[in-house]
């Protein structure tokens, strides 16, 4: 969020399935639903199956409680990250590039199950125990078998190197989180899920540690037969994708956040390649891995609810709302994020509120700090129950409103430096906005997927771009996916990305 504006709990995506958990007395145990696949490793010899989004690296001689860590928070980062995707052409070529990378690594003893995440965040970790993730997000960006392969032996030389047990900026992350959730909503961060998550966070890893990863992962990458100078070309792309998707809801929630890029940092893994030879050398497989990507979702997930222009749609949840005109929405797992300029934002999560409680009195129940309680007043609007009230502290002024629907209870949180009419005036026209989903909304949404295409004699990316209709920014879209420059040629046979809207 930008200027500071504060973020606060895990949102309405998330919320039934965390509930559940808690009342089983469970804490989600993915394990048990989405089964793993497998590559059993022995003597650098491996067999590969794959289901579920999920690869295994499972031989003997994990640490255990190296293990023990990777098994309790694996669960955790799953649901927080939308859960688990599923593409078989994808599970294969991972199995494959694992496979590979483990054997370069000479980790025939280590266990390692590799993940891939349904979210759209370009990024890609690590957890104690030889638990490795990347989003969807990341493999959409990828263009070759190369760059992902040095995305990976990046994260397998964190766990190989011990780094997962060592991040030493986690406990500050931590109480960073917690001082917002405490000192500006009067939060308990005992039960608030944006601070377990923070707490989970692995965007800890010092600057010495990432290039050590560096270095190491360039030398895992280049040993198995890939191209060394994939880590350093696609380090360059992921920041111009960074610099192009500034100002995102969640920001800082990617992997350049969570591994500081710099291009120093680029240089040096450059220069790591080099012990290899020059750039050309090494496998790329360009072809096979677009071949293995195509059709893979692309950008939110409809089920965690989407955005379609200004309106947020939530199919499963079965509601809909509209921000204003100025506002620019973004999704996330966690909650729905507006901005409005540099000083005025909009969030959306929900909350946990017994049933005989009234909205009035959740609105009193200090969980928001500076509460005006004469502001507080009963709404109702499309048939739907609220309360709305007004906070301010000394930076922000707060216009906060509970709405309970089909027994859930959502909150829209306004925030601005400014109380002023126009603040006001979108404030009240959201939560007039919000109301049961109808036929004409769910026809609004369409499925957006990546769609690998061979560019005709002639064709130029401006040309290819205008293939991807109504995708906003297509032009500027289309090069970065394909790590194009304005003026670069498109060669004629050969395979590109588009965002393809059915």
């Amino acid at each position: 969020m930008k200027q500071g504006i504060p973020q606060y709990v895990i949102g309405p995506f998330m919320r039934r399935v965390w509930r559940l958990a808690t009342r089983l007395g469970i804490v989600l145990m993915v394990f048990s639903l989405a089964a793993c696949s497998s590559i059993l490793g022995g003597n650098g010899v491996y067999t590969s199956q794959t289901r579920d989004g999920q690869i295994s690296a499972v031989p003997a001689g994990t640490d255990p409680e190296d293990a023990v860590i990777g098994r309790r928070e694996h669960p955790l980062i799953v649901a927080a990250y939308g859960g688990i995707y599923s593409h078989q052409r994808t599970e294969i070529m991972l199995a494959r590039i694992v496979s590979r990378l483990l054997g370069a690594a000479n980790q025939s003893q280590t266990s390692f199950t590799i993940t891939i995440l349904d979210s759209p965040q370009v990024n890609a970790f690590a957890l104690p125990g030889g638990y490795i993730y990347v989003t969807r997000g990341i493999l959409a960006l990828a263009n070759d078998s190369s760059e992902l392969a040095a995305v990976l032996a990046h994260e397998i030389a964190h766990v190989t190197l011990r780094h997962a047990r060592a991040r030493t900026n986690r406990v500050a992350t931590s109480q960073l989180v917690d001082q917002v959730i405490t000192g500006v909503l009067g939060g308990d961060i005992e039960t608030d899920q944006t601070a377990a998550r923070s707490r989970l966070s692995l965007a800890a890893f010092s600057q010495a540690q990432e290039l050590a990863a560096d270095e190491e992962g360039v030398k895992i990458a280049g040993l198995a037969g890939y191209d060394p100078h994939a880590a350093g070309r696609f380090l360059g792309t992921m920041a111009r994708f960074a610099s192009f998707a500034e100002g995102e809801a969640e920001g800082g929630d990617d992997f350049l956040a969570t591994h500081p890029s710099t291009p120093n940092r680029i240089q040096r893994a450059v220069q790591a390649a080099r012990g290899f030879g020059a750039p050309g050398l090494g496998e790329t497989d360009r072809a096979g891995y677009l071949a293995a990507i195509d059709g893979i979702a692309f950008g939110d997930n409809p089920e965690e609810g989407i955005v379609v222009g200004r309106q947020f749609i939530h199919p499963a949840l079965e509601f809909t709302f509209t921000a204003p005109r100025r506002y620019t929405l973004q999704n996330s797992p966690t909650a729905v994020v507006g901005i409005a300029g540099d000083g005025e934002a909009v969030r959306f999560d929900s909350a946990e509120v017994p049933d005989n409680m009234a909205l009035t009195d959740y609105l009193k129940s200090g969980w928001i700090a500076g509460l005006d309680e004469n502001s507080v007043v009963r709404e109702r609007h499309n048939g739907v129950s609220m309360a709305s009230g007004v906070a301010r502290t000394d930076q922000w002024a707060f216009r906060v409103t509970a709405v309970r629907f089909e027994g859930e209870v959502y909150r829209f949180i306004f925030a601005a430096r400014e109380n002023n009419e126009e603040f006001i005036r979108a404030a009240e026209e959201t939560i007039r906005s919000f109301r049961r989903v109808r036929a004409g909304d769910l026809r609004s949404i369409r499925s957006v997927s990546v769609e690998v295409v061979t560019a005709r004699r002639g064709e130029t990316a401006d040309s290819m771009a205008e293939r991807m209709g109504r995708i906003p920014e297509a032009r500027e879209t289309f090069y970065i996916l394909n790590n194009l420059f304005a003026g670069d040629e498109l060669i004629p046979g050969q395979s590109y990305k588009i965002v393809s809207v059915k």
